[in-house]
């Protein structure tokens, strides 16, 4: 283990630039990502707008008004965001089998070619790396590497934006021991507050605390545990990550959902979008759980168990239809989530034509009803309404895709008041024409958010 190197991959501003990349308008502009209502939160920021303060999990009114006028939100577009990290991690598997990666953005890596490597070595093969993934994606990357998982990560953090940066084992106090003891992955605001009430406020001050102590304040497991860490002794093994257990989306709604035909509409909404991650997962699920928090951060859940299980998205959906409770009679719902469990790589669904028959016309299956706030809740669209749960005056809104036969492949920039402005372009264009419609022409309609990286 002493000639290891880890690497961690992590993408600059992933949601910003994706948006930039897609959108040539934007590039150089200051761009927020994340919900559009009163309650939404940033889930990604530009560099440009960082440099006004806004970062992500944000409230995202507080940053529209660091940024200005200038600043432009648009609402996350989680397909385009999984086809680009499906092809940067494409990439990075062609520089290494083995990945583990973390989110859609950020990955590890331990290459077996680079053991025994010096820091030299190491920086020119992620520089390598870090070209090809710029040449096949239009994304920028920063790489840290160190001689394990907490020394990466920070490198990589250190290296942002756009660069590269390598802790060698004989370096690791030197550069480790100044920061902030929150530097540590796994050490949270509760941790921090705790370490700091003792004076322990860097990586260095932790790592000389006396272990005794240091499990007094955060326990017998996790406290020993991050102090050998700081001590730079971190033989964490670089593996691919287990299947995921359950898949599920989830929004927060702007406004609360007070009808039974809204809650229908959300869940539908939400049905469809955690199907597109069963289907690209390419599992079938046997159970669906609907999850509903109300105005007053209450959760309540309810499950449906299949026969079998399923990959009709019908069958699924309509499972979660029946799950629904009435905001008339539970009061008003601010999130609606369904996620899907019991997944499993067969499906049996042509085999029972009646039992699918019977699952989409809301036939009984087996019901399982809870109130376990701490149900899994998978990824959530923070702020982001799906169109299908939009009324029907909300068809147009900004960032939305749209496709005209003469002018191709744009985005609604503005709307309303019956007419909306559309930008025309592409990721291979330029920078798009600008062109004002009615909001009622039949020329222009919805498009994949896939087609603006043409």
């Amino acid at each position: 283990m002493t000639a290891r190197w880890v690497l961690h991959l992590d993408m600059d501003a992933f949601f910003a630039s994706a948006e930039q990349l897609s959108r040539p308008t934007l590039r150089g502009r200051p761009v927020l990502v994340g919900g559009l209502g009163g309650r939404g939160v940033v889930a990604g920021a530009s560099y440009e707008a960082r440099v006004f303060g806004a970062r992500s999990a944000m409230p995202m009114h507080r940053a529209r008004r660091l940024v200005g006028p200038a600043g432009v939100v648009l609402p996350p577009r989680g397909a385009l965001y999984s086809a680009l990290s499906g092809r940067v991690f494409e990439v990075v598997r062609s520089f290494v089998p083995v990945v583990e990666q973390l989110s859609v953005d950020e990955a590890f890596a331990e290459p077996a070619d680079l053991a025994g490597a010096s820091a030299d070595e190491v920086r020119q093969w992620c520089e390598r790396m870090r070209a090809r993934v710029l040449e096949e994606t239009g994304l920028v990357a920063s790489l840290g590497g160190g001689p394990g998982k907490q020394a990466a990560k920070i490198a990589s953090g250190l290296a942002k934006p756009n660069g590269v940066l390598v802790i060698g084992r004989d370096d690791q106090h030197a550069v480790l021991d100044p920061l902030p003891v929150r530097k540590l992955w796994g050490v949270g605001p509760v941790a921090e507050q705790k370490l700091a009430r003792v004076g322990i406020d860097t990586i260095g001050e932790f790592a000389r605390t006396p272990e005794v102590e240091v499990a007094s304040l955060l326990g017998a497991t996790i406290g020993p545990a991050l102090h050998r860490i700081a001590r730079g002794l971190d033989d964490r093994t670089v593996a691919e990550r287990a299947e995921a257990k359950q898949i599920s989306a989830e929004t927060t709604f702007a406004s609360d959902i007070v009808t039974l035909a809204q809650l229908r509409a959300a869940v539908d909404a939400s049905a469809a979008q955690a199907f597109g991650r069963l289907r690209a997962d390419g599992r079938a699920a046997r159970t669906v759980v609907v999850k509903l928090k109300k105005s007053d951060m209450s959760v309540l859940t309810r499950s449906t168990t299949l026969a079998y299980a399923s990959a009709d998205p019908e069958v699924l959906a309509a499972a979660a239809r029946r799950s629904i409770l009435d905001p008339a009679e539970i009061g008003p719902i601010r999130l609606v989530g369904v996620g899907y469990s019991g997944l499993s790589t067969a499906s049996q669904g042509s085999l029972f034509p009646d039992l699918d028959s019977l699952c989409r016309d809301g036939g009984s299956v087996a019901l399982t009803t809870g109130g376990d706030p701490d149900t899994p809740a998978g990824p959530e669209t923070i702020g982001e309404v799906p169109a299908s749960a939009r009324r029907p005056t909300d068809r147009w809104y900004p960032g939305l895709d749209v496709r005209h036969p003469e002018h191709g492949h744009g985005w609604v920039q503005g709307a309303g008041h019956g007419v909306l402005t559309v930008r025309f372009e592409t990721r291979t264009t330029g920078p798009g024409v600008a062109r004002t419609f009615s909001a009622d022409d039949p020329d222009l309609i919805l498009a994949d958010a896939l087609d603006s990286l043409a």
